[in-house]
């Protein structure tokens, strides 16, 4: 009864976290903004997280989560769906894209643990690139995969900063020209 308590509670904060981000941009979006939202007290919020950063990479990272290709990560997902994930994400949750930018290039300046986390879902999201270059092209070295995947990776990133500073770039056009540049023998 209490887990589920706890949980119904989380499920609150994230959607008033979600909901504000959407509806105010994230300077509104306070702890207490989150709790008054939520209709939780804030000793509850800080029960279930540590700062107001750690409620919007909860939902940042749930957004990325529901657009992925292959959720199980059992290996079976393509460049291209990769990246087409990545276009669905940035262009259909705007608003989440423009606040999981923000963090990574200011949030994470003077707090190492989201820098560290940002970092890891980076290198994470690396590999499964990576994984999928070689699965595609088994021929390529291990190096190359890498190398590869980590400047796709960063020019999506790229490419979102881009439409958090223009909402009307062509985040679909440009991401999925960055595929056939990934692929192309140097």
């Amino acid at each position: 009864m209490r887990y589920r308590a706890g949980l119904e509670t989380r499920d609150k904060i994230l959607d008033a976290t979600r909901r504000l981000i959407t509806e105010a941009g994230l300077e509104s979006t306070t702890i207490k903004a989150i709790c008054d939202r939520a209709g939780v007290l804030p000793g509850s919020f800080y029960n279930l997280f540590d700062s107001k950063e750690q409620a919007i990479v909860t939902v940042v990272r749930e957004a990325i989560e529901a657009v992925d290709p292959d959720p199980q990560h059992l290996g079976r997902d393509t460049l291209a769906a990769l990246v087409e994930a990545y276009i669905v994400f940035i262009t259909s949750q705007a608003d989440l894209a423009g606040v999981y930018i923000a963090i990574a290039v200011s949030g994470t300046r003077n707090n190492p643990d989201l820098r560290g986390r940002f970092l890891r879902h980076h290198e994470g999201r690396v590999e499964r690139f990576a994984a999928a270059i070689e699965r595609e092209h088994p021929e390529m070295e291990t190096e190359e995969t890498t190398r590869r995947a980590e400047t796709l990776v960063s020019a999506l990133n790229g490419i979102a900063l881009h439409r958090v500073l223009d909402p009307n770039f062509d985040v679909a056009r440009h991401g999925r020209a960055l595929l056939s540049g990934a692929l192309t023998p140097d």
